[in-house]
């Protein structure tokens, strides 16, 4: 959510924003929003103006009883009365506005860096950099669900029955592989000096609201019926939503945390050819990395976040390139984003495996995440970026590590969590 004040001073350059974003349907947002908040601060100044006027004529009640001017102290309190009045009607009149006011500035898109690209969706994003040589192998590389079931690894029949499409039993050697990637990417970070957390897997309608757009909300979240509660979709929900409503003091920042969480995502309107096998599911795992940072330093945490998950990619032997986020494919709340993608050998093409974005001050001005400084307080900035998501890592991995013979290659940095083990046959 950006700052009412900015847009009260630019309007033509938040309609010019929501115009690159290619929502114009958004464009009345911002006089509605204008409208609202003159209407806020009229109600604002009157009622600040009532509760002075009646607390300055309340104080001659005293004084004209204690004179014996009975009759005079009634008038007056008949007065105070009116204020009262009309001031508890202003009052709801404030509320109103306020309410209609953040309603319609939770839908206006944060002002994105003048570093992305403008593009309608994600076929406009733009390469950046390869880290890696991508290769095909001279042997036929067959669809990941195929690969897994030579090892007896997946069981994709029985979670059909058990819980629909979209799930899914790992077993065997591809569950421990699975197990083993997120330890790794667990220590990988720790490593780094991000502090490990295990966050609550379900989060409240206060933090949701604060931490995504409500169209996101719409296509990712499962609501707990009967209760305030959501299924989170990344730990970044409930990481973020940690800092809800503090102040923190300036030499504490900034707070870098890494964090383990199932996941849970409708994946509403998600189609396409490769929605079978594991990967569009419901439910995955994640370790996920967020900071909480001073604004001068978000870009700097914004480029070794992605560095991180190309690191960790890397020193597993998968090849991975990154792309720059178009204008059309940012998130309401999303300042600026990259993409990180994994090699498909058996695609002949590049695979979104993470996501790193920073959203600047726009979660943080949601939550009332704060930092207090000798100069005032003022709003933190957020990031978050995707370490490592099996299994839909493991389509990468295997497809880059599988051998003529059929036997997965292990990497060096991967064997002391899969027990040693150099290969899986």
């Amino acid at each position: 959510m950006i700052d009412i004040r900015f847009l009260r001073e630019n309007p033509d350059v938040v309609k010019e924003n929501i115009k690159k974003k290619f929502q114009e349907h958004k464009l009345s947002l911002v006089d509605k929003a204008i409208e609202f908040d003159v209407k806020k601060r009229e109600a604002q100044s009157e009622a600040d103006s009532l509760r002075a006027e009646r607390n300055k004529i309340s104080k001659q009640i005293g004084a004209l009883m204690s004179q014996g001017k009975r009759d005079e102290a009634e008038e007056v309190k008949k007065k105070v009365g009116e204020y009262a009045t009309r001031l508890q009607e202003v009052e709801v009149l404030e509320k109103e506005y306020d309410e209609k006011l953040t309603e319609v500035m939770m839908k206006i898109p944060n002002i994105i860096d003048e570093s992305v690209p403008i593009g309608k969706d994600d076929s406009e994003n733009v390469e950046i950099e390869r880290f890696g040589e991508p290769k095909v192998p001279d042997f036929e590389v067959p669809y990941h669900t195929d690969i897994m079931e030579k090892f007896s690894g997946i069981d994709l029949d029985s979670a059909r029955k058990v819980a629909g499409n979209g799930f899914y039993y790992l077993m065997g050697d591809i569950a421990r592989l699975h197990s083993a990637v997120i330890a790794y990417a667990r220590d990988f970070m720790i490593d780094r000096g991000f502090t490990y957390c295990v966050p609550p897997f379900m989060i409240r309608s206060a933090v949701v609201s604060g931490v995504m757009s409500f169209e996101e909300m719409d296509a990712m979240m499962y609501k707990i019926e009967g209760e305030d509660l959501y299924l989170i979709g990344t730990s970044e929900h409930s990481m973020i939503g940690k800092f809800i409503d503090t102040l923190n003091p300036e030499e504490s920042l900034p707070y870098t945390l890494t964090s383990y969480s199932p996941c849970f995502r409708k994946e509403k309107g998600a189609h396409g050819i490769e929605e079978r096998g594991v990967y569009r599911i419901h439910q995955f795992e994640k370790q996920e990395m967020i900071v909480v940072c001073k604004p001068e330093e978000s870009k700097m945490w914004f480029t070794k976040l992605w560095q991180n998950t190309v690191d960790l990619f890397r020193s597993m032997d998968i090849p991975v390139r990154t792309l720059e986020c178009c204008s059309g494919d940012l998130a309401d709340l999303k300042v600026k984003s990259v993409d990180v993608e994994a090699w498909s050998p058996r695609q002949k093409k590049y695979f979104e495996v993470g996501s790193c974005s920073n959203l600047t001050d726009a979660q943080a001005r949601r939550l009332k995440i704060r930092v207090k400084s000798k100069n005032g307080n003022y709003f933190a900035h957020t990031l978050n970026n995707t370490v490592v998501a099996p299994p839909r890592m493991l389509i990468a991995f295997l497809e880059n590590n599988l051998q003529a013979d059929g036997s997965i290659k292990i990497p060096t940095a991967l064997q002391p969590y899969m027990g040693g083990k150099t290969e899986i046959k």
